[in-house]
């Protein structure tokens, strides 16, 4: 298997000052499935093709185990993609388009047929090899293409939002199969996806970006919990984070007339050429619906998701001359109705709390 590295890994598309991909340094772990996410334009995908050799490194380096591959050509780096459109050949059968890499290589024919039999047994793929792309589903194409994959038995997995043409319940059910597949195998995998829940529930690690700047890599439960910056904390959570900016006192942050107490440490690292000003954070579920008597944010209700079991109310705030979003989560039993106005109480000690001019983290 494989460690993949990318050190001071720089991309500058040619007419643009601004790099696609800048300084990016990462580890990626042998058999480790590390997922990279963000907003379209972040430099997920260009971090990706680096990788694989088909994007140019304009600075800076990557490895693969110990060998740095910047200059190899993508076929000489022992990688395997799988791509968004499957790029499979459509004049070919299932087992031709999963064996045709390794008749490349002139392997025997008896070691292609076992590899592609074993390859589609783990897919459940055994009942397909004789049909046509043309003739199949996109869940069922897309493992294909990941058969592909699997029989040439690389060093690493290359990944690029390989459900996103699949409809909601199939990629639900793919990115499970994914998963279990890649622990099964042990292979090293870069994964690239815009879909924060999909990289939460399949990577090891995630590593946000933005801008073509690395934001933070951690475990899924790292990053919901302590996000290091406000583009991560709204980033990370469906749905999102509350994020508000507000004014600063020694009561603590003020909502409207409501002051959420902070701690005596962060305010004083909140004052730091903050404007008198702090970013807080707060995640629909640790918002509870109270009464006017019990001091908590008034929202008006602008839309009701109920979901069965729990209800996520959507609204907005009006404070300092503004109408702010907000979103709580609360029980089915105690749904309000639109229009109504409800009373947020955020639960003490579960606010995030960013300085309002870097954003970064302050508790």
């Amino acid at each position: 298997m494989a460690t993949v590295t990318y050190q001071d890994a720089t991309r500058i598309y040619p007419g643009s000052d601004t790099p696609a991909v800048d300084r990016l340094n990462l580890e990626v772990q042998d058999g480790e499935f590390l997922v990279l996410v963000g907003p379209s334009g972040c430099g997920k995908s260009t971090s990706l093709r680096m990788l694989a050799g088909l994007e140019e490194i304009d600075e800076g380096s990557v490895f693969i185990n110990e060998t740095d591959v910047s200059n190899l050509p993508p076929k000489s780096r022992d990688i395997a993609m799988v791509f968004q459109n499957y790029a499979l050949y459509p004049h070919m059968s299932v087992f031709d388009n999963m064996a045709f890499a390794l008749k490349l290589r002139r392997m025997p024919k008896a070691d292609i047929k076992q590899r592609v039999d074993e390859a589609a047994k783990l897919l459940d793929l055994q009942d397909y090899l004789g049909r046509k792309p043309k003739a199949l589903s996109g869940g069922q194409r897309q493992r294909v293409a990941m058969g592909r994959a699997i029989v040439r038995e690389p060093q690493v997995f290359l990944m690029d939002e390989p459900l996103s043409n699949l409809d909601a319940k199939l990629r639900v059910q793919t990115r499970s199969q994914i998963a279990s597949l890649q622990k099964r195998l042990g292979i090293t995998t870069v994964y690239v996806t815009h879909d924060q829940v999909e990289a939460m529930t399949m990577g090891h690690r995630i590593a946000v970006l933005k801008d073509g700047l690395l934001q933070q890599c951690d475990s899924p439960r790292v990053l919901y919990e302590t996000p290091s910056n406000v583009f991560v904390a709204g980033f990370i959570g469906s749905p999102a984070m509350n994020i508000k900016t507000v004014s600063l006192t020694e009561s603590g942050a003020m909502f409207g007339d409501t002051a959420l107490p902070l701690s005596r440490e962060v305010r004083d690292a909140a004052n730091g050429d903050g404007n008198g000003e702090v970013t807080i954070g707060i995640r629909p579920e640790h918002c509870k619906l109270g009464s006017e008597s019990s001091g908590g944010i008034p929202i008006e209700v602008d839309l009701v998701e109920e979901l069965g079991s729990e209800a996520y109310v959507y609204g907005h705030a009006a404070y300092d001359g503004a109408s702010e979003r907000f979103v709580v989560r609360t029980e089915s039993a105690n749904v309000p109705r639109l229009s109504e106005t409800v009373y947020v109480v955020p639960e003490p000690g579960h606010e995030h709390v960013f300085h309002a001019s870097s954003g970064d983290r302050l508790n």
